[in-house]
């Protein structure tokens, strides 16, 4: 997949940004063409080797059409990710890294559910946060409408997931109590 000076595209962990130039650079004896990146979170530049471009999951933003799919996948149950924090913690970074913008949703929708339940970790607080400019960005992006616009919707969305979602460990209890009476 190649991409030209203008479109917009997504950058794993980064959020969307937008094609400023296509540049030839040589390193290590070898001529690389890079894309030449700005970044809409922090206005910075990056180069992503076009050779590497799909490995690294530089892609296009989702198609406006998945915007509420993306707002179904916020409302939706999930599994309870591991107990241990540290797993979690890896599970989560995981997700993230792949730029995939429906496994950021199911970061954002266990860090949220997570962070109603007890106090999160600095780092996984770092995620939420990380996860949730991830969705909103892209959403916002997608559908043209500001962040603010869109904050509301994602909020609702997980609104829903979070006063759904029944810990496994309650339902089993639960079903216990019911199966003894």
């Amino acid at each position: 997949m190649s991409f030209k000076v203008g479109e917009k595209v997504v950058y794993p962990n980064h959020g969307v940004g937008v094609i400023e130039r296509i540049t030839t650079s040589e390193i290590g004896g070898a001529n690389n063409s890079f894309y030449l990146l700005r970044l809409k979170s922090t206005e910075s530049t990056v180069m992503v080797p076009i050779a590497n471009a799909i490995e690294i999951g530089l892609r296009p933003p989702i198609k406006s059409t998945e915007c509420d799919r993306l707002l179904r996948a916020l409302e939706a149950d999930f599994s309870n990710p591991p107990s241990d924090w540290k797993n979690r913690y890896k599970d989560f970074l995981e997700k993230m890294k792949t730029g995939c913008i429906f496994h950021v949703a199911e970061v954002l929708k266990n860090l949220t559910y997570l962070a109603q339940t007890k106090p999160l970790s600095f780092r996984e607080k770092r995620m939420l946060e990380r996860a949730r400019y991830l969705v909103v960005s892209e959403m916002a992006t997608v559908c043209r409408k500001a962040d603010k616009a869109v904050e509301p919707l994602i909020d609702e969305a997980l609104s829903k997931c979070c006063s759904r979602h029944t810990p496994r460990t309650i339902v089993s209890a639960r079903s216990s109590a019911a199966v003894m009476h």
